[in-house]
């Protein structure tokens, strides 16, 4: 059951009825926004509190996350963000204006974003072991594109041109619709993303996804075979997760209440259906989990990303 409390403590601006902000790296339209919205809908009932979203696009969400270190810790200021800037970012940029430990509180795990690989319906190809023998006997035609330089699926792309000895051209789109209409297109011979932006140009049949990362079928897409089913073992941490974060100092019993808020709120199965027609997997855990997960994956990518050389200077 919900806990009709206010986010932010009697000290906090919550008095003066200031709203409650929650800040996202992307433009609208994503399926990052849209989980926003559906928990500030939600969160404004629960807490009785005014929530709007506040999308701040670029420089690879940390303009977003730097907004967020800045405000004040009185729970009013809410970051919704992606494993990446994370687990990834300390590792690939020289120079980070945050602190990934000492400047964020973690509040709760809320999703999983299964990730795919997918190819335009016209290619010579229709599975994934299919691609791999096709890409071997054409080493030359190795494009793979990705939304983003320096994030996980660009690191398991060199992963899995490492295990068929074929180095792979990782071929960096500015967002996910060009890159699936350049896969549409058969510009670029296959590509890779969040499950979220090619779901329905799968099902309406103007791409084809396939393989999924992961250990498990999604449950929206039981005939596609996860990318282990097809041999690939390079996709095995190429799942992303949303989760909510807190700036640093913010009191322990603010964000004890928005924990509670948050997870139940991914647990009301109106919220999961909405999700999961995004193709998120609600998770709902607490920000105890989501640190662990965090220093977990850390460990894994670190000897990938150092092996691989790249920094980002952007």
């Amino acid at each position: 059951m919900i806990l009709a409390a206010p986010l932010a403590s009697a000290q906090s601006p919550a008095a003066s009825g200031a709203p409650v902000r929650i800040i996202i790296g992307f433009p609208p339209g994503g399926a990052l926004d849209q989980l926003a919205r559906v928990l500030a809908e939600q969160l404004r009932g629960a807490s009785g509190d005014t929530v709007l979203v506040e999308n701040r696009p670029g420089a690879s969400t940390r303009i977003a996350i730097e907004a967020v270190k800045q405000a004040s810790p009185d729970g009013k200021t809410i970051l919704i963000a992606s494993t990446a800037p994370f687990v990834i970012f300390p590792m690939t940029y020289k120079r980070l204006a945050y602190d990934v430990d000492k400047d964020f509180t973690p509040v709760a795990h809320l999703v999983n974003v299964p990730t795919m690989v997918s190819a335009g319906v016209n290619q010579p190809y229709q599975t994934l072991p299919q691609y791999l023998a096709w890409v071997r006997s054409h080493p030359k035609e190795n494009g793979v594109g990705v939304t983003s330089l320096g994030g996980i699926l660009h690191f398991a792309i060199l992963q899995l041109g490492k295990n068929i000895g074929v180095p792979l051209n990782v071929v960096a789109y500015k967002g996910g619709s060009q890159l699936a209409t350049d896969i549409i297109g058969g510009h670029v011979r296959i590509g890779t993303d969040a499950l979220s932006s090619q779901l329905e140009l799968h099902r309406a049949g103007r791409l084809r996804i396939l393989g999924v990362s992961g250990h498990r079928r999604i449950s929206s897409l039981p005939d596609v075979p996860t990318l282990k089913e097809a041999g690939v073992d390079a996709f095995d941490h190429a799942n992303a997760s949303y989760g909510a974060y807190l700036p640093a100092g913010t009191p322990r019993d603010v964000v004890d209440t928005l924990e509670r808020l948050l997870i139940a709120t991914v647990n009301k199965p109106q919220v999961q259906a909405q999700l999961a027609r995004l193709g998120l997997e609600p998770t709902g855990l607490p920000g105890t989990e989501l640190k662990k997960m965090l220093q977990a994956e850390r460990g894994f990518w670190r000897p990938i990303v150092e092996s691989s050389g790249f920094t980002n200077e952007d």
